[in-house]
C-alpha cells in the first residue's frame, strides 16, 4: 500500500445470470463443474465479507423469468447474497443503448452498464460475451469466474 493511501475497499463483483445458474446446470461436464465451484467459492467469500457481490434490476428480471420454480428458488438463494443493488436509471439506459449500438445484445448491454456503475469486475460463463467484451472499450473487466479467481488468488 502506498503512503497516505487508505485501506483498499473490498472487491465488488457483478455476476450475470448465467453465473448464478451455473451450479444448477448439468455437472457431468468438467468445465461446468469447475465454473460451478468457482462461482460458489466467490459467493462464499462474499458471504464471509471478504468481497462484495452486487445485484441489479436486470438480474431481478432475468431470475424472475426462470420457468422452473425449483431452479428459480435455488438461483434466488444464491443471488440473495448481494448487499448492493444497481437500479436502472437514465444513465444506465443510455450506456446500454451505446453498448447495443456497438453490437452487444440488449440484456448483456444492461448487465455491462450496471456492472460498470457498481462493480470492479463482471463475471460471466458466456464465452461470446467475454470475447466481444475483450474487443470493446468498457469501463469494467469481463471475465470467466474460473479465470478471474485464478488471477486474484495468485
Amino acid at each position: 500500500m502506498q503512503k497516505g493511501c487508505k485501506k483498499l475497499s473490498k472487491i465488488r463483483i457483478y455476476m450475470d445470470t448465467c453465473c448464478y445458474n451455473r451450479p444448477f446446470d448439468d455437472q457431468n461436464q468438467e468445465r461446468i463443474r469447475l465454473e460451478s465451484e468457482a462461482v460458489l467459492l466467490i459467493l462464499n467469500r462474499c458471504q464471509t465479507g471478504e468481497w462484495e457481490i452486487t445485484g441489479s434490476d436486470i438480474l431481478d428480471f432475468e431470475i424472475s423469468k426462470i420457468e422452473d420454480p425449483v431452479r428459480r428458488y435455488k438461483v434466488n438463494s444464491l443471488y440473495s447474497l448481494h448487499r448492493q443493488k444497481i437500479r436502472i436509471d437514465e444513465n444506465i439506459r443510455r450506456r446500454a443503448i451505446e453498448l447495443q449500438n456497438a453490437g452487444f445484445p440488449a440484456l448483456d448491454a444492461l448487465h455491462v452498464a450496471c456492472a460498470e456503475v457498481g462493480a470492479d469486475v463482471m463475471l460471466t460463463t458466456d464465452d461470446d460475451l467475454i470475447k466481444f467484451a475483450s474487443k470493446s472499450v468498457l469501463n469494467i473487466r469481463v471475465k470467466n469466474p474460473c479465470v478471474w479467481l485464478m488471477e486474484v488468488l495468485k
